[in-house]
């Protein structure tokens, strides 16, 4: 017997519309109302399956106007799912507002398992520890991407990014991180999915001539955390001004570092 609920998160395939579970469907087959990201997008899947479950658009764009209407019809006894156009609800699409909304009026909510493509990627590619940081989609400026790969240079980085601007990361990336491993996934679960392990200039290499699809990456831990560092604490002086010499007495005096090595590195980093 399974338990009902006021509303559920349901996740939908993420390529192949085979990859939905047998609850998620009979879920959406139950529920009086769909919420979905595109409704032209969610039907494709309804028809595929015999769903004729009314749906209403919920996205970024509409989420805090959409809220009202759906706590409205929760208080008059509907039950609701939320899907977005691929994948599971939350994970880098909308949902945060009404779940946030959901909880607060004591409504009940649960998620379903399914598709999602962090996981899916994640049990493909080899890692030594199961431990990683997963930011979304990267951001867009240079600036921005060499903060975040500088500061998490010690862990597994997992990210979101367009085949528009990903070999724009990659470059940025590899500017400040060297030619480190990393592996990159597209268009998974579909009939072109692939997925590639290496040093970031083979990547680069290997798409030169470009990259389609949807794609999610994941940058390598440095193998010397310590160096990494190092190297992160000299790249913010010097985005603060502070000349080599400077820098290398900062840095030996406050972390114990050799004054020398520091002053190497220090003429070596690139800001």
């Amino acid at each position: 017997m399974t338990r009902e609920y006021d509303f559920y998160v349901v996740p939908t395939p993420i390529g192949n519309i085979k990859d939905i579970t047998l609850r998620s469907i009979d879920v959406l087959k139950s529920v009086d109302i769909i919420a979905c990201e595109d409704t032209r997008t969610t039907q494709k899947i309804l028809n595929h399956y015999n769903i004729s479950t009314k749906c209403i658009s919920y996205h970024k764009y509409n989420e805090k106007e959409r809220v009202g209407f759906l706590l409205s019809e929760l208080k008059n006894g509907k039950k609701i799912a939320l899907v977005s156009d691929a994948g599971t609800p939350m994970i880098c699409d909308p949902g945060n507002v009404i779940i946030d909304e959901l909880l607060k009026n004591g409504f009940t909510v649960t998620s379903l398992p399914g598709a999602c493509a962090v996981t899916t990627f994640l049990s493909q590619i080899p890692r030594e520890s199961e431990d990683f940081i997963f930011i979304g989609f990267i951001s867009r400026g240079e600036k921005q991407i060499k903060e975040i790969l500088s500061k998490l240079s010690a862990q597994n980085v997992v990210f979101y990014d367009s085949p528009e601007r990903i070999l724009n990361t990659l470059n940025v990336i590899k500017s400040i991180r060297g030619d480190i491993k990393i592996s990159l996934g597209r268009e998974l679960s579909k009939l072109y999915e692939e997925v590639k392990t290496g040093n970031i200039s083979e990547i680069i290499e290997y798409y030169q001539d470009g990259i389609k699809g949807e794609i999610v990456c994941m940058v390598y831990a440095d193998k010397d955390p310590i160096i990494s560092d190092i190297n992160n604490k000299i790249r913010i002086l010097k985005n603060k001004g502070f000349k080599d010499k400077e820098i290398s007495v900062i840095i030996s005096e406050l972390f114990g570092f050799n004054k020398n090595e520091v002053y190497k590195k220090s003429l070596e980093c690139k800001e």
